[in-house]
């Protein structure tokens, strides 16, 4: 993570991106750095797309495996953890597009 936006963007480790984290209201920032800001995020937030591809190969992988699972034990494990790994492109999806509209803002 680039020094400078350390101070405001944190790693979140459930989601496996950095996500804006700000310890005061957005328009105390100068207007510099709100578009600093703004232009980081946008490479963080072109990189969700990515990321939910990865994920969503991890669940292929474990519902293959599930289908060939016979102890109902780690067919419940399987399960949750698709369920969770689903939760995670789900939180991702809405970081991506929920923010788009600042984003936008970026190409004005």
């Amino acid at each position: 993570m680039n020094q400078n936006m350390k101070n405001y963007f944190k790693y979140n480790q459930r989601l496996g991106i950095s996500l804006p984290s700000f310890d005061r209201d957005w328009d105390t920032y100068s207007h510099e750095t709100q578009y600093e800001i703004l232009l980081y995020w946008e490479k963080i937030r072109g990189a969700i797309p990515d990321r939910i591809a990865d994920l969503e190969a991890l669940i292929n992988s474990k519902q293959a495996e599930l289908n060939n699972e016979a102890d109902f034990n780690r067919s419940c494990q399987l399960n949750s953890e698709i369920a969770e790994l689903a939760s995670i492109i789900n939180d991702l999806w809405l970081w991506y597009r929920t923010h788009q509209e600042i984003t936008e803002k970026t190409h004005m």
